[in-house]
């Protein structure tokens, strides 16, 4: 499925809807460009589950998770991990196999731990279309 978003909230909005109909041990990874909106986009995933708590990138942190919408959310953020074997010590398989939400961005730098079913969402710009065009590219769903 191929999505032209031409604002931040329509982007917002397509994250919101994918969150809705997110399941438990759903893995999402999200791929980009810096600046391409994959903050807005997950501000939205997590709205779609219901988090009011406010959401950014765990650039630093490599996940953050929310408990109060009505699954568990896990955000990852991998583009600083240095090797996959740090994945372990922050304890991954809890939170890709658990009850809970997945969303991983940098996804690619993870790609040998990852499971074989995951949704794939490819954020890209055209600056031929304008600055806030984007085409959201969603697979596996």
């Amino acid at each position: 499925m191929v999505i032209e978003s031409w604002k931040p909230e329509e982007t917002f909005e397509l994250g919101k809807k994918l969150g809705e109909e997110a399941h438990p041990s759903s893995i999402f990874c999200l791929n980009g460009d810096l600046g391409v909106g994959k903050t807005v986009f997950t501000q939205g995933f997590a709205a779609g589950l219901g988090i009011t708590e406010p959401v950014d990138s765990p650039t630093f942190t490599i996940v953050k998770q929310y408990d109060d919408g009505r699954l568990p959310f896990y955000h990852f953020d991998v583009y600083r991990i240095g090797d996959v074997s740090e994945m372990d010590e922050i304890g991954y398989e809890d939170c890709f196999y658990g009850e809970g939400v997945t969303l991983i961005e940098w996804s690619g730098l993870i790609s040998e731990i990852l499971p074989e079913r995951v949704i794939t969402v490819t954020i890209e710009k055209d600056l031929n279309k304008g600055f806030d065009y984007r085409k959201i590219t969603v697979e596996g769903m």
